[in-house]
């Protein structure tokens, strides 16, 4: 069961209050060369990303983001400010559709209230980021060696500022590098507001060691119910971090991004190219989504003996167990036919065809795979 939270309005992405887990990243281009930051944008939106946030660090960058919001008009964007409450305002100015601060670098409460006030009357929330690399200094002083309390009180500082003016727009995020300062600071956190929460592993490094960090971190807050938005955090490639962040997502069945594909590891009982059967699968499963996305909601196995295939298919829509040159293509448990190892991926493909036209003729329910409500096929 998940959290129950307030919602917040992103652009055209809601937040919170039950709203499907939205995927965030953010660019990494020189936010003053306009070109290169919208392509970034529309590649990260191409993706599947769904709101991009955008460093404003200089007066340069606070000067394009008009061009970057006129530009990318069709995706919600976030303004990324530190210690400047003056590029908040621009943002808001120039149609941006968030802001996103650090309470440990912003502490002037007059220059604070003047961006809540002009995102109040827009209508443009807040996200109160907490790093434990930039954590309130008072908050740090007063809990020396408890990092988990202090970006936990740092965060219900500036939650108790925003709300003394009369503002909840707010989401939430208490980021450390440490997956366990993470798993700790949201938990205590979830006990103490409704305010819906922004996930991620801050720092996490490159592409391997932020896959497996992320994973864990974000994807053992969902997997409680805990967590409305995230985003992965990637040294690298920001469209790495939309793929990653999909396959969190689909992994604890809250949204499906491709079709699941279980696949056997190829150990020494494997009697077939089970690897390169599994490529192949995968590969014609995400051709078919483009014009079948109901393909997305279906589990196909491909398993390389028969050990575990016929228990692995009877769990799947559709499997391929094989061995000796041969593989047997099941439905639900059920044994359909037998074909050569070189028609196989074909046998697999075509019964996920004949499962997708039954289930049209039998106008039956299926999950939607992105947005995990129901829907009907028709």
């Amino acid at each position: 069961m998940r959290r129950t939270t307030r919602h917040v309005t992103v652009g055209s992405v809601q937040i919170g209050g039950g709203s499907p887990v939205s995927i965030q990243s953010m660019t990494k281009t020189d936010t003053a060369d306009v070109e290169a930051t919208v392509r970034q944008i529309r590649a990260l939106a191409t993706a599947g990303c769904e709101i991009v946030r955008v460093a404003v660090p200089t007066i340069e960058a606070a000067k394009a983001l008009p061009d970057i919001r006129r530009e990318a008009n069709r995706v919600p964007l976030v303004a990324d400010i530190h210690f400047h409450p003056q590029f908040a305002l621009a943002a808001i100015e120039a149609g941006f559709d968030k802001i996103r601060w650090n309470p440990g670098n912003i502490r002037d409460h007059a220059r604070v209230r003047a961006v809540v006030d002009q995102a109040k009357e827009r209508g443009i929330p807040i996200r109160i980021g907490v790093n434990v690399g930039s954590l309130d200094p008072a908050c740090e002083a007063a809990h020396p060696g408890d990092l988990v309390e202090a970006i936990v009180q740092s965060a219900l500082k500036s939650v108790r500022l925003l709300e003394g003016f009369g503002f909840r727009d707010i989401v939430l995020s208490l980021k450390s590098s440490d997956v366990r300062q993470t798993l700790a600071a949201y938990r205590r956190m979830a006990g103490l507001c409704d305010y819906p929460f922004h996930l991620g592993v801050t720092e996490a490094g490159l592409l391997e060691a932020s896959t497996v960090k992320s994973s864990i971190g974000i994807g053992a807050l969902l997997a409680e119910g805990i967590g409305d938005t995230i985003r992965v955090s990637i040294t690298g490639d920001p469209v790495e971090e939309v793929r990653v962040a999909q396959r969190i997502l689909s992994s604890l069945e809250l949204r499906r991004f491709e079709t699941n594909v279980i696949a056997c590891p190829s150990c020494g009982r494997c009697e077939i190219d089970v690897v390169g059967i599994a490529h192949q699968v995968r590969a014609r499963l995400a051709e078919l989504s483009k014009t079948e996305p109901r393909c997305l909601s279906l589990t196909v196995a491909v398993m390389g003996c028969v050990v575990n295939g016929p228990g692995e298919s009877e769990h799947a829509d559709i499997g391929l167990a094989g061995g000796g040159g041969v593989g047997v293509i099941y439905r639900k448990g059920k044994q359909l036919r037998r074909v050569a190892e070189a028609d196989m991926v074909d046998a697999l493909l075509e019964e996920v065809g004949r499962v997708l036209h039954s289930s049209v003729q039998e106008g039956t329910q299926v999950h939607n795979p992105t947005h995990g409500t129901l829907e009907s096929v028709h």
